[in-house]
């Protein structure tokens, strides 16, 4: 694609990211087929082909407005089309700056305006989360119905194990996961502590930064790069632990890209990257101990279970792991029922259920119909927004794979 960028951004780095993202691509419009939004809207300027020109137009300095603006809104970000892409275009990264730029250039109204600043001031303060959680949960049913869904019922975390291996891990708590699902931590500790890995949550650490970043206030959520980079450090300087893992492949996706975030800021660049390096999801961790947690399985023995599989977006096509969990819960005795179009969005996207609920909810429909097919009796996920999001749904119970891994290796209950 050929491209002239305007004055204000050519010669700045993200200019030049942009530029090069935008050359890539060949218009072939392959991404186009497996676009949730476009599948339900039937609109090209709703699908990655067509954002990509509107990016384009306002690189290249063209008017935009408000209808600019709700095409790249729309957008789930849950990466399909990259997974798609023949010539490999990275999208995430040229929708962020393109959404960026627009936010400064088209005011939204009080409104909107208002909700995202409550959304990017709320979510990423695990405190101020968790006691507004458990002040949703006392009034839950006078709340109105897109609130409710947000407020699930708490589920015991129970014991996590002392650190007593020589395998030492970190996990990121992160925002809201804290108080809207602490046993997926507590179940994760206890799975790599029967592999012989201490999991360790590091003080200091919190928010990834996915929340800030993607409504539109970079730097915030840089700055909570930084202080996670800052909690992290001292333990991966002194060589204490071998990975940070992450339990929410949202924010393994986020924290997998520190190195690009804070690659102009000399003081983070080296340690962002060497963060970046060390991160991984729970899967890769417990598929690494395959074995070892095989051996284990075989001593203990339950009923066989049907489950289906949700694949987050964030895991297939943004960390690229596909397969690995549905391994796994195979290898724990669980029986996995096929999942029709296991690569669209579910319609979580971090807080896209908020800020379009109708496109959400159609997309929840889809997803639930989808999983229903098999005759499953548990939902699994890998992502603490896409399990609230679809729990809210049905009442099959939704659950964190780790947790089912969790109930057959040490009989925790689900």
């Amino acid at each position: 694609m050929q491209t002239q960028l305007a004055d204000f951004i050519k010669d700045t780095a993200e200019g030049r990211e942009a530029e090069a993202i935008l050359r890539n691509c060949v218009h072939c419009g392959f991404c186009t087929a497996t676009c949730p939004t476009y599948q339900l809207l039937g609109d090209e300027l709703d699908g990655p082909r067509g954002r990509i020109y509107l990016i384009k137009q306002l690189l290249e300095g063209h008017d935009v407005s408000e209808k600019t603006q709700l095409h790249l809104d729309r957008c789930l970000t849950c990466r399909s089309c990259e997974t798609t892409c023949p010539s490999g275009v990275h999208y995430s990264r040229l929708a962020d700056i393109g959404r960026n730029i627009i936010e400064q250039r088209v005011p939204r109204t009080g409104a909107e305006r208002a909700k995202r600043w409550a959304l990017r001031e709320l979510v990423p303060r695990a405190g101020v989360f968790g006691a507004a959680m458990k002040a949703g949960r006392a009034v839950r049913p006078l709340l109105p119905n897109a609130l409710q869904e947000k407020v699930p019922d708490v589920r015991r975390a129970g014991p996590w194990p002392a650190a007593r291996h020589s395998r030492r891990m970190i996990a990121l708590a992160g925002c809201v996961q804290p108080s809207m699902a602490p046993s997926i931590n507590a179940a994760a500790a206890r799975v790599l502590d029967a592999l012989g890995i201490s999991l360790v949550e590091q003080p200091g650490a919190g928010c990834c930064g996915a929340v800030r970043y993607h409504l539109h206030d970079q730097e915030g959520g840089r700055a909570d790069a930084r202080r996670n980079v800052d909690a992290w450090w001292p333990a991966v300087e002194r060589g204490e632990v071998e990975a940070m893992v992450m339990t929410a492949s949202g924010c393994g996706v986020q924290v997998k890209d520190y190195g690009h975030l804070l690659a102009q800021d000399p003081a983070y660049a080296e340690k962002a990257t060497r963060i970046a390096a060390l991160t991984r999801d729970i899967s890769e961790i417990v598929a690494a101990e395959a074995d070892r947690l095989e051996a284990q399985l075989l001593k203990r023995r339950g009923e066989r279970r049907r489950v289906a599989f949700q694949s987050p977006c964030t895991l297939q096509h943004g960390l690229k792991i596909r397969g690995v969990v549905e391994r796994l819960l195979a290898a724990a005795g669980y029986e996995l029922a096929p999942v029709r179009d296991g690569h669209l969005c579910c319609g979580s996207a971090g807080t896209y259920s908020l800020l379009q609920p109708e496109l959400s909810h159609q997309l929840r429909e889809n997803k639930l119909a989808a999983l229903g097919e098999g005759g499953a009796t548990l939902i699994a996920s890998a992502n603490i927004g896409c399990m609230t999001h679809l729990q809210a749904g049905t009442a099959t119970p939704v659950r964190h794979w780790v947790e089912l891994v969790d109930c057959r290796l040490n009989g925790f209950p689900l």
